[in-house]
């Protein structure tokens, strides 16, 4: 069986009328560091900020096509492919229409878990 490990990124996916609101949340209520990122490899996202939060990176994603949040996981193994038999298996198959991804470093795939959550699969190195 492939292992898997919880990767270090979550994302919230925000409709554009609640997404200055919830930067400012982030930023001046609670007093967190917010820095305004570059999105250019995920063309569905607006804009990005990522928040340190503790030893993750919690990522403030604008979706203007969104009507409410949506929270993604993220996830790593070492044999992305392995891992995508297994889980076919099981009835879970990649789903990268949710996000296309482009430029990255890793091989990924977009799943879902049978509550509908997202989570990226990348494979580890």
């Amino acid at each position: 069986m492939t292992a898997y490990t919880a990767g270090l990124n979550i994302a919230m996916k925000i409709p554009k009328a609640q997404y200055e609101a919830t930067v400012a949340f982030y930023r001046d209520t609670l007093g967190f560091e917010v820095k305004e990122e570059d999105v250019g490899y995920a063309p569905t996202v607006a804009t990005t900020h990522s928040v340190k939060f503790g030893p993750n990176t919690l990522w403030l994603d604008r979706v203007d096509n969104y009507s409410h949040p949506d929270l993604w996981l993220q996830l790593h193994t070492d044999d992305l492919d392995a891992a995508t038999a297994e889980l076919a298996e099981v009835g879970v198959h990649p789903c990268d229409e949710v996000e296309p991804l482009e430029n990255l470093a890793t091989r990924t795939h977009w799943i879902k878990n049978p509550a509908g959550v997202v989570h990226l699969l990348a494979e580890s190195g």
